[in-house]
């Protein structure tokens, strides 16, 4: 029987034992940069684009027309930074349709009989075609104005119209709309990718009867904390990583107005991570002592997918009232509840609730995986189910089925 004494501080060395084998796995490593370079050329690419100026050549017949695109232009600067809308005066129609062709015009504003239309080739950019839609009329209206010796200021008198939010949402909606998203994805992405490889990880030693070598010398459970703690520890550390090269990457493109309003939420995403990954890690492993094989991990890590498969739809497609209290159930808010915190206020209590709930479930969830992993670990012949693992009594030497 082994001594209490000289197991103290065990799963620490399995910990350390996983995280080594974890860095000297080339797809481990590999998998991991991948990641990296996706987010920072996604930010790059992003910040490219966004601060690219736009040009756009509109080719034009007539006086008025060459008027409503220099009034575009100024719309189009509006709508969409450093755009720029120039008229280009052509002869006729017929040249103005072929400078659209030959691509030395992106469109063209040509008059018809009762207005005008703008003509492009297989296409014409959003941001232009609105500039001029909104651009014409105005124009337009102006001319005949003038044509009929009316005093267009008059005639406009008390037609403004203005808008007033009484709920005003923050002006960077969009940057806050991308981080929630982002907080989502990458949960999901490392939970899952992370936790297959734990539930590989027990199967494989299982499989190989490697695990009977190290249940002789290190206890069950702490086999089951020590990989948990290793993988969670990797599991976050990729995650830091992740943090560090985005927030480089949106330094070196001059976008850190996007940190700002989403540093509160990427703290408390941390803590929510911890918490959700530390629970599903323990399912992980336990859907990984259930099998006997690797092709039995697709059924047996199933219910640990779809705890992570639910929240991730609910967070694409669901109204905010469902994600507002989906967002305070274990798990769920861990993917939802940083990204309601990074596009808004969430009142206290919601937060409080979330995090309780959530270091309940971890509680629990850890005390199933954990009864489970022992029940079943040293057990051969076939797979086994969550329940009927449950039912078995614990296992402390090898048995078969």
């Amino acid at each position: 029987m082994t001594n209490p004494t000289t197991t103290r501080g065990l799963w620490q060395v399995v910990a350390r034992r996983e995280m080594a084998t974890a860095l000297r796995s080339k797809s481990f490593l590999i998998s991991g940069a991948v990641l990296v370079v996706a987010i920072v050329a996604m930010i790059v690419v992003s910040g490219f684009l966004n601060g690219r100026p736009h040009d756009d050549t509109v080719a034009v017949v007539d006086g008025t027309g060459q008027r409503a695109v220099e009034a575009a232009s100024g719309i189009a600067d509006r709508l969409q930074e450093d755009t720029t809308v120039t008229a280009d005066r052509v002869a006729d129609r017929g040249a103005a349709e072929r400078a659209v062709r030959s691509g030395d015009a992106d469109a063209a504003l040509l008059p018809t009989r009762d207005g005008y239309e703008v003509v492009g080739d297989d296409d014409v950019d959003s941001t232009l075609a609105q500039a001029l839609q909104s651009a014409v009329p105005a124009t337009v209206l102006s001319a005949n104005a003038a044509d009929q010796d009316v005093d267009l200021a008059k005639l406009q008198a008390g037609t403004q119209t203005t808008q007033r939010l009484l709920d005003a949402g923050p002006e960077d909606e969009g940057v806050r709309t991308a981080a929630s998203y982002v907080f989502v994805v990458l949960f999901f992405v490392t939970a899952i990718g992370f936790g297959m490889q734990i539930a590989t990880s027990v199967t494989q030693e299982k499989e190989s009867r490697v695990v009977e070598i190290l249940a002789a010398a290190v206890p069950i459970r702490a086999l089951l904390w020590g990989k948990v703690l290793g993988w969670s520890v990797l599991a976050l550390a990729q995650v830091v990583v992740l943090g560090v090269a985005a927030t480089i990457a949106l330094v070196a493109t001059g976008q850190t107005g996007a940190l700002g309003p989403i540093a509160p939420a990427l703290g408390w995403y941390v803590v929510f991570f911890v918490l959700g990954f530390v629970a599903l890690s323990s399912l992980w492993a336990a859907a990984g002592s259930l099998a006997s094989r690797q092709q039995d991990l697709q059924s047996t890590t199933a219910p640990a997918q779809m705890l992570l498969f639910v929240p991730y739809i609910v967070a694409f497609v669901a109204g905010e009232g469902v994600k507002t209290v989906v967002s305070m159930l274990p798990i769920a808010s861990t993917m939802l509840m940083p990204g309601r915190l990074a596009e808004g206020s969430v009142p206290l209590w919601q937060l409080l609730v979330a995090l309780a709930l959530t270091v309940l479930a971890a509680v629990l969830l850890i005390r199933v995986g954990a009864r489970i992993y022992e029940r079943s670990l040293l057990r051969t012949g076939g797979k086994l189910g969550f329940g009927e693992a449950l039912r078995l009594s614990d296992e402390r030497e090898p048995a078969t089925r």
